[in-house]
């Protein structure tokens, strides 16, 4: 019996992310007992848009890569969701986070419905001027999508503020006057939101500090790993530090560091502006991505990219919370081997939730055109983080649930109920 594997305990392994969305949004409707018609409705994408995305390299030479824009669901609002630039993107991918999006935005409480948008390119190999030709096409390619009062784009994985500026600026063009609002995080200068950019990890440091307070830890008594040192990541690892914790190892794709007394961000920070990668900072034990996983913390966070926790190394964390800032780190499978070691979960749909929140504060000021202080986003961003937690927290311990069928619980239940109240045209 020692030797069985995950599999053999009937974990069978899902081999995508939209898979492992459509498990969670099944293992939901079941425990809901939802309605087998609307079930349906939300298990499929109200609209997937693939379009070819031609552009013109530096010599001259053409290039055509592959995007993707979804819509899982605009019951309750716009479609809101990011665009990411990756190798690796497909329809299916895509498809995975329309759908998060859409239980993020209702857990929240924000009036969005859920997207997606992606490239399958490798940014790192164009230059400036070749990014820029490549997101103004496909900006022009998803405009019959994209607008304030049907979707509403943000950054995501190797996008940015600038990238948002583009695509706002291809879209004012074809309408023939500025639309602030048809982008979220957007530079402050024309019309973006201050305390938007390190927004997703304020509201990762939220979750993991109601956690902590549901669970009767303290916060300076907490150690903290962190796979991902990029814009979420390592913010959140500054953040977390200044707070007290001790963040004792962090990662990015060259690889990472430990070191059981602490590390220092800006240190961290200062070295790998020089470096380029966070490995090779003098003064720490250097670890694998994988490594990074199964360090002994109190705190695990994977920043980085879906499906890195699976039944092959789900019985080899050790760490006692796991808040996911990453969307879908866990697989499905493997969520189901943490919690039957005990393993607190704070899932994506909950955990990461503060850029799409700050992204709708944004949203916001731009259709009122009148614009908060850092201080007032920051203290409205905790207090919906908050709020969503216990809700979700409150939920789990009544009914007996994980963390994550409990946001799922409140996030389709939210979803399903616009539905029923609404009616189906015709």
């Amino acid at each position: 019996m020692g030797n069985e594997t995950p599999e053999d305990k009937g974990h069978a392994a899902l081999d995508s992310a939209w898979e492992t969305a459509l498990a969670q949004l099944d293992e939901a409707a079941e425990l809901m007992g939802l309605a087998p018609g609307v079930h349906e409705i939300l298990r499929a994408p109200k609209r997937s848009l693939s379009v070819s995305v031609p552009f013109r390299l530096d010599d001259g030479s053409t290039k055509v890569c592959q995007g993707y824009r979804v819509h899982h669901n605009v019951t309750r609002g716009p479609a809101k969701g990011g665009i990411r630039y990756h190798q690796s993107v497909d329809l299916d991918e895509v498809k995975a986070l329309a759908m998060w999006m859409t239980w993020k935005s209702a857990i929240a409480g924000i009036p969005f419905g859920g997207a997606k948008g992606g490239v399958a390119v490798d940014p790192k190999v164009l230059s400036r001027g070749e990014l820029e030709r490549m997101t103004r096409r496909y900006a022009s390619e998803i405009l019959p999508l994209i607008g304030p009062e049907r979707d509403i784009p943000a950054p995501d994985m190797n996008t940015n503020e600038e990238i948002m500026a583009w695509i706002m600026d291809t879209y004012s063009i074809n309408q023939g006057y500025s639309v602030p609002g048809v982008v979220t995080g957007k530079p402050v200068a024309i019309g973006g939101s201050k305390g938007r950019g390190g927004a997703t990890s304020r509201g990762v440091m939220y979750m993991i500090f109601s956690t902590l307070k549901a669970l009767g830890k303290g916060i300076d008594e907490v150690s903290v790993a962190i796979q991902g040192y990029g814009k979420v990541g390592g913010f959140a690892a500054q953040l977390l530090h200044d707070a007290g914790c001790r963040v004792v190892a962090v990662s990015d794709v060259e690889g990472g560091l430990y070191r059981e007394r602490g590390l220092d961000p800006e240190a961290i920070n200062r070295h790998k502006r020089e470096a380029g990668a966070v490995a090779g900072f003098p003064g720490a034990e250097p670890i694998s991505n994988s490594d990074l996983l199964e360090v002994d913390c109190d705190v695990l966070v994977p920043a980085a990219i879906e499906g890195v926790i699976t039944v092959k190394n789900a019985d080899k964390v050790k760490a006692e919370i796991v808040c996911e800032a990453a969307n879908g780190p866990v697989t499905f499978e493997a969520d189901k081997i943490l919690g039957e070691r005990g393993i607190f979960v704070v899932p994506d749909i909950l955990a990461n939730a503060g850029g799409v929140t700050v992204s709708y504060f944004e949203w916001v000021q731009d259709i009122q055109a009148y614009f908060w202080s850092e201080e007032e986003v920051n203290d409205r961003l905790r207090q919906i983080m908050e709020r969503s937690f216990h809700e979700v927290y409150s939920l789990a311990s009544e009914k007996e649930l994980t963390m994550r069928q409990a946001a799922h619980w409140i996030g389709v239940g939210r979803v399903a109920e616009a539905h029923l109240t609404r009616g189906l045209f015709p």
